[in-house]
């Protein structure tokens, strides 16, 4: 990747690192760090006090953002007031959660000096789990038959509707949960009622492995800088602890009619299920980075320098990703002053120290 002109500044969400479920920020802020070394500023953004990511030496400033139950207009603001302190050229969303507010906010963020480049309204609805089947149809891609209910009693009478156990219980937003019967089925759909709210989904279950792809849709109908590859180790949550670079054309044409069919603008991950017999199913598409994307710069395609490019205006050169090159994902102590600690509390922000250790190993 080419060094910017100028130190550019970019904002990045998602600082959340919690070994079963990380959030991709951190990832994409690394991956910008390999890419471009001293040469930019990072902003981190996270929603919690606790996120790890935010006081990792890998940003150079970072700050809390209203939870999204406290309204868009408390982001604007919130991202304003980060803009005058931090003149940020370039935010990078990193959750599925918040791609909708932002989403429909791109007109008031651009007043304010962001650029992005992120999916419309109308994208995000299209590829929501819920509308995933109407979805697969019109884009000719093969689905597991998904189902919105809103009471656990589904769980105890599915049998008279053909579905039968083990079957996957999910959130419109986040979790998955392979459930063996009516009892646990119901703790999994309260737990997901309690976290993200109606409706809840139930899937049919496929035996099979997972293969997923990154990539970046230029908005034009183009996938752009693909990376794939096959999960070896799960967390309880389903998340990728360990995989693997691979290529595989049938996932490729499968996410290049995804994003044909939406015209899709930004970055995606479409994750797939390929059955014994060689067939694929789409399980998901997430409108943003994985939190696997440090493999991708690993593996020789750093897709979210790639983004910088793009929004900055610039043709970015495409290579090709080393296949086998494997993640192992760990976990990694992040000791800090209880000063800092009350700072974010109390001030929503943290300015790095020259020199500072961040991440101390116990």
């Amino acid at each position: 990747m080419s060094k910017p002109s100028k130190k550019v500044t970019i904002a990045v969400t998602g600082m959340n690192a919690k070994p079963d479920n990380p959030g991709p920020g951190l990832a994409v802020a690394r991956c910008l760090r390999m890419a471009y070394g001293d040469d930019i500023r990072i902003v981190g953004l996270g929603y919690d006090v606790l996120d790890p990511g935010l006081y990792l030496d890998v940003c150079d400033v970072s700050y809390l953002l209203p939870y999204p139950s406290a309204g868009e207009h408390q982001l604007v603001e919130r991202l304003a007031y980060i803009q005058v302190q931090e003149s940020v050229d370039i935010l990078i969303p990193c959750l599925d959660a918040e791609l909708l507010s932002f989403s429909r906010l791109q007109h008031d963020l651009k007043e304010i000096g962001l650029s992005f480049l992120i999916p419309d309204v109308e994208q995000l609805k299209a590829r929501n789990k819920d509308n995933l089947n109407e979805l697969c149809k019109s884009a000719g891609i093969r689905h597991p038959e998904t189902k919105k209910i809103t009471s656990a009693e589904f769980f105890y009478n599915c049998h008279e509707d053909g579905w039968k156990y083990p079957m996957v219980v999910k959130g419109v937003f986040y979790d998955a949960t392979v459930v063996n019967n009516a009892d646990e089925a119901a703790d999994a759909f309260k737990k997901i009622v309690a976290s993200w709210g109606y409706p809840v989904l139930v899937q049919r279950y496929v035996e099979g492995y997972e293969v997923n792809l990154t990539a970046i849709g230029d908005g034009k109908g183009n996938l752009l800088g693909s990376v794939m590859m096959r999960k070896q180790a799960v967390t309880d949550k389903g998340k990728a602890w360990a995989c693997v670079t691979v290529r595989d054309q049938t996932l490729e044409d499968d996410a290049l009619k995804l994003v044909q069919h939406l015209q899709w603008k930004g970055p995606l991950e479409v994750e797939m299920l390929k059955e014994k017999d060689g067939q694929y199913l789409l399980i998901e598409i997430n409108p943003r980075f994985p939190a696997w994307i440090y493999l991708t710069a690993a593996a020789g395609s750093n897709l979210p320098a790639m983004l910088v490019e793009m929004i900055s205006g610039k043709m970015p050169e495409q290579k090709k990703p080393q296949v086998g090159a494997m993640m192992i994902r760990y976990a990694k102590e992040t000791v800090i002053d209880l000063q800092t600690f009350e700072s974010m509390a109390m001030t929503g922000s943290y300015q790095a120290r020259v020199g500072e250790q961040g991440d101390k190993d116990e």
